[in-house]
Parts: structure tokens; C-alpha cells; sequence
């Protein structure tokens, strides 16, 4: 039988006028059975505690600890114990009293001052109520048992105050939403002008304005900007503000990037992310729970994780930007011959990419005796290719996040980054190897390579001093668009597999001892392997992608590359990571290749 408890957590009232300073005891209100809004696998509910005194079961908080935070770790966790509690309907009260360990006393020295107002109950639920109530879920706690009791930093909402009064005989009704958003902005006010050092009058007329926080922080600013003393900057403010660890996407990378680090030593953590370095998926989780006022007490490394992944979106954003960086790695490390006879660019949106190549400059003339300058055209090419959406989903299991199987979760993602630059190059050579080897149909109706287009060797043969010499006489006595001689220089020579010791030969270097033996095209060209051609005979040399318009290929601006996505995942019981390419690519002219069908 498994006697693991999950305990879920209230935000509650401190009283400290209560506080007897000998005995070091003060009044705690712990529930007074306000809804809170809770999610799970079914959806969004409202979760409510009947605070009838048959509902609750006092047996196990009287005599609990009073502990930090939740945190039940170590001895030093403790700050006190439930002397004594009870429920009389409508609220929960309890007696707690403080250590008087040396470690202990300023906590206590902040609850008698007022600076320490929260506490929160860790408990149980044996049996739920459910039902309907204006459309939504209503789940009621009918039978439930108060664990613990502790003090936390912030409360569970914003209008969440502290309760000043002496006895604890009288409820407050709780203020409407309204009354708490404005509550919440008053001490958001409150605090830009602690930072900033304005007095109170500055504060009483932002808040008789009904100012919101915006409208409150430029007045900040304009504030300091007038003022005539010189140690008061708006640097540092800019630098309080800025320090803030509750961003949620910040922390997010952070926790990324430690977890990035376990699979890859060599990464250098920056500061921030240090403090995670050896966190695992399961520590992340209870982080993040810690954060969002969830109790992890008790529960189990697979409910960790379940509950992550089910209440907090910042969770699958961690897995997702690491499985990002492990992808990343792995796209760039894998090779693609064709790739870098290709020029990269980029599209702003999915319509066809229209590339127009103008012709040669105009010939400069001699000057007339009237001096007249005549003016010049230049024709003009067109072609097009679009970008198109390449998408594959992958899921990490819960079982693999529990059992921090990193080999596994890395091993997914350089696959998914091996596939997303498989997928490029097989593109390429899809476009280059359409019209049975010919090419793609350009906009003169003829395949790119062509005999009119003077870049098809009219017989195929295998690569030597003649074929090559035959290809690089055609490269350079291309002609443009206005039928002149353009300067276009042989640079790769690309080859399948079959032919790369046949290449290597033909451009490697050697010390010839008669000029019989001279080697013409020893370090002319440089070789480009590609394994995806389909054929064993055929090779191409072309120019330099940089010199002259060929294959380009293009990314959709601002997705450069593989774009990973993650989910809580629904099809899968863990995480879901979608990776997504916007890739398309095309032939923008023909002068820059030259195919020989080899024999």
C-alpha cells in the first residue's frame, strides 16, 4: 500500500496583535474556505473547503510543525509547533508557537513587527463534492485533514492582508475584485516609489489619481528626471527592476540551459543558470510548483512531474528549450554537401519568391563632339520559388523525465536535428536532380541544364583533364542575358560518392617530374561530396555562390533554421516537442552550373 500523502496548500492571515512575546505565540486564521481556482486533467475547477466541523479531521494538525515554506527537508525546516486548532464553520483557527533557536528569532522579530503576515496549510482531501455551478466545475473538500501550517513570502493573491485585530472573533467579508485590483496596484505604486525614493506625498497623489502601474511608473521617471540632486539615477532603477527572478520565460531559459549543461560538459553555464547546474527534470518540477504556491510536500517524483507538466506552462518551455539547443547542435553538425553550393537568404512571408537577375552593364561610349551622354539599359530575367512548411512532432515520456534519462531526451533531439537538415539537403537534391537529372523548368521553358544553355556536356563521360577542361571552357564562356561574355569562375566540384576517389585524384596536388605529369587542375576546384545524389555516374562543377546567381535556398525572416515548439502533452503522456522548418529553395540561373551525365 502506497501511504504517500499529496498535500495541497491555502494562503492565510497572520494576527501578530495576537502575539504573546513570552510564550511566542500568535494567532493564525488558516482557511476560511474562499474558493481557488485549481486545474486538472479534466480542466479548470473551482476547489472549495467545507469547514464544517465534521468535514475537517484536527488529529494530525494538532501538534503539527509550523515549518518554511512547506519545506520539510531538514530539522532546521521547523520554526515551531500547532499548540492547539479548530474550525467553527466558517474559518480555521489555530495557536502556533515559535522556536526559540538563535536561527529562528528573526522570523519571529518580523511576525511581532508585521513584516511577516502570511501563512499557508498543507493538507489532504479523503472525499470530494462535485457539482455545477454557472456552467463550471465546483469540486468540495467534505471530508479533509490540515497537515501543517507555514509561513510563506507572498500570498496567494494580491488583495491577500494581513489581520490586525487582537481577538479573531469577527470575519471579514472579503473584498471584491475590484477592491483587490486596486488594492494591488496601490502597493505596486507602493513599491515603484521605495525604488525610487519618493516621499509619501508623491505616493497619496498617484493613488488619489487612481493611477495604474503604468501611468505610475513614467511619473516615477519624470519624477527623478527632475530632480536637481545627482546621486539619484535612473540606472539604477532600471537595475532593481531588472533583478527580478519571477519572469517566468527568464527562469525558464535558465533552467534550460542547466539542463542543456548535464548533456553537453562543454557548455559554459552564465551565472544565472549556475544555480540549477544539477537539477534534474524532477527538481525543476518542484521548483516551478514552489514558485506558483503549489505544496510538493509528499508527493511522489511521477506526481512531480505530472502536476508540472498539468499546472505551469513554464515546464514543457524548459524541456523545449533545451531539446532546442541539443537540436540546434546537431542540425549544424550534420553535413550537406549541396548546401554550400547554395546562397541563403531569407522570405517575409510564404508567396512565391521573385528573383529578378539583371543583364551586363551597359558598354560605355565615346563621347560625340556635342557631348551628348546617351543613356543605358539593362535586361532583365525573372524566376520564382517559394517557401513551404516541413513539421515533425517527437514526445518525451513522463517515465523518461522521472527516471532522468538524459541519454534518451538528448539522443530524441539530435535526431529531430539530423532529420530537419536531412530534410534540406534532400530538398536540394530533389531540385537538382528533377527532369530525370536535368533540373528544375526554368522561366525559358527549358530544364536547367540544357545544350541551349551551354551547361550540358552533349556526351557523357567520366571525370579527366578533357571533361573537366570541356566544363570549365563552358562555365567560362557563358554568355548573359544580352549575349556578352560573363566572367564566371569554376570553383566546386560536386560528385556522388561513387566518383570521390575518381575526384581526388584528378585535383590532388602532386610533384611532377616532367611537365607531361603537370596536374592542371591540382588545387583549381575544391571537391563537394554529396551522398543523397541517386546517380553513381553523373557530376557537376559549378561557380561560387557568391560570384554569381545559382541555387538559393531560403528561410522564412525571423525562423532561420528548425523552430522548436512544446506542449503538456495530450497524445503522449509527458511532453510534446514540435519541431518546425520553413524552408524553400530554387535555381535562379543556369550559368553557374555545368553537368556532365558521366559514363
Amino acid at each position: 500500500m502506497n501511504d504517500t500523502v499529496t498535500l495541497l496548500t491555502r494562503r492565510a492571515d497572520l494576527a501578530p496583535s495576537s502575539a504573546n512575546r513570552d510564550d511566542r505565540t500568535v494567532e493564525v486564521i488558516w482557511s476560511t474556505g474562499a474558493p481557488v481556482r485549481r486545474r486538472d486533467m479534466a480542466g479548470q475547477y473551482m476547489e472549495r473547503l467545507s469547514l464544517a466541523p465534521e468535514a475537517v479531521d484536527l488529529s494530525r494538525l494538532q501538534g503539527a510543525s509550523v515549518l518554511d515554506a512547506h519545506r520539510q527537508s531538514a530539522v532546521r525546516d521547523v520554526l515551531g509547533s500547532v499548540q492547539s486548532a479548530s474550525v467553527d464553520g466558517q474559518r480555521g483557527t489555530a495557536l502556533i508557537r515559535f522556536s526559540a533557536r538563535p536561527e529562528v528569532e528573526p522570523l519571529w522579530q518580523d511576525v511581532l513587527s508585521g513584516i511577516l503576515r502570511h501563512v499557508s496549510v498543507g493538507y489532504s482531501v479523503e472525499e470530494w463534492a462535485e457539482a455545477t455551478e454557472n456552467g463550471a466545475r465546483v469540486l468540495t473538500a467534505v471530508r479533509w485533514t490540515p497537515h501543517e501550517i507555514s509561513l510563506v513570502p507572498t500570498p496567494a493573491d494580491p488583495g491577500a492582508h494581513i489581520r490586525m485585530e487582537t481577538h479573531m472573533t469577527d470575519i471579514t467579508t472579503p473584498a471584491p475584485p475590484e477592491a483587490q485590483t486596486r488594492a494591488a496596484i496601490n502597493t505596486e505604486i507602493r513599491s515603484i516609489a521605495r525604488i525610487a525614493g519618493l516621499d509619501q506625498a508623491w505616493i497619496d497623489g498617484q493613488i488619489d489619481a487612481a493611477a495604474d502601474a503604468d501611468t505610475a511608473r513614467r511619473a516615477a521617471f519624470e519624477a527623478l528626471a527632475s530632480r536637481s540632486a545627482p546621486t539619484i539615477r535612473t540606472e539604477q532603477v532600471r537595475v532593481e527592476m531588472g533583478e527580478s527572478q519571477d519572469d517566468p520565460s527568464l527562469r525558464a531559459r535558465q533552467m534550460g540551459e542547466a539542463l542543456y549543461a548535464r548533456i553537453n560538459p562543454r557548455h559554459d553555464l552564465s551565472e544565472p543558470a549556475r544555480r540549477y547546474a544539477y537539477a534534474t527534470p524532477v527538481d525543476l518540477a518542484k521548483e516551478l510548483l514552489t514558485l506558483r504556491g503549489e505544496s510538493t510536500m509528499a508527493l511522489s517524483p511521477a506526481s512531480l512531474v505530472t502536476r508540472a507538466l498539468h499546472t505551469t506552462s513554464d515546464f514543457p518551455i524548459i524541456l523545449g528549450n533545451t531539446v532546442g539547443r541539443v537540436l540546434r547542435d546537431a542540425y549544424q553538425a550534420t553535413p550537406s554537401g549541396i548546401r554550400r553550393l547554395g546562397r541563403q537568404t531569407s522570405a517575409r512571408d510564404f508567396r512565391a519568391v521573385n528573383k529578378i537577375m539583371l543583364g551586363e552593364a551597359p558598354l560605355l561610349e565615346k563621347l560625340n563632339e556635342a557631348g551628348e551622354i546617351k543613356a543605358g539599359t539593362m535586361a532583365e530575367a525573372r524566376e520564382a520559388y517559394k517557401i513551404e512548411t516541413w513539421a515533425k512532432k517527437i514526445g518525451i515520456t513522463r517515465q523518461v523525465l522521472v527516471n532522468d534519462d538524459l541519454g534518451a531526451f538528448a539522443d530524441l533531439a539530435r535526431r529531430m536535428g539530423q532529420g530537419a537538415a536531412e530534410t534540406e539537403a534532400r530538398i536540394l537534391v530533389t531540385l537538382l536532380e528533377a527532369n530525370s537529372g536535368n533540373g528544375p523548368t526554368l522561366s525559358d521553358n527549358k530544364a536547367l541544364f540544357h545544350v541551349d544553355h551551354g551547361n550540358r556536356a552533349t556526351t557523357g563521360a567520366v571525370i579527366s583533364d578533357t571533361t573537366l577542361s570541356a566544363a570549365r571552357l563552358a562555365l567560362r564562356t557563358q554568355k548573359g542575358i544580352e549575349g556578352r561574355v560573363i566572367r564566371v569562375t569554376p570553383k566546386n566540384l560536386l560528385v556522388p560518392p561513387a566518383l570521390e576517389t575518381v575526384a581526388e585524384k584528378w585535383l590532388a596536388t602532386i610533384a611532377p617530374a616532367t611537365a607531361a605529369d603537370v596536374n592542371p587542375f591540382s588545387g583549381a576546384m575544391s571537391l563537394v561530396v554529396e551522398p543523397r545524389l541517386t546517380s553513381a555516374t553523373r557530376w557537376y562543377v559549378t561557380a561560387d555562390p557568391g560570384e554569381i546567381d545559382g541555387l538559393e535556398f531560403a528561410y522564412l525572416s525571423g525562423n532561420e533554421g528548425p523552430q522548436v515548439e512544446s506542449r503538456s502533452g495530450w497524445d503522449v503522456d509527458g511532453v510534446e516537442i514540435r519541431v518546425i522548418l520553413d524552408f524553400g529553395a530554387g535555381f535562379i540561373d543556369h550559368r553557374g552550373w555545368f553537368q556532365n551525365p558521366g559514363a
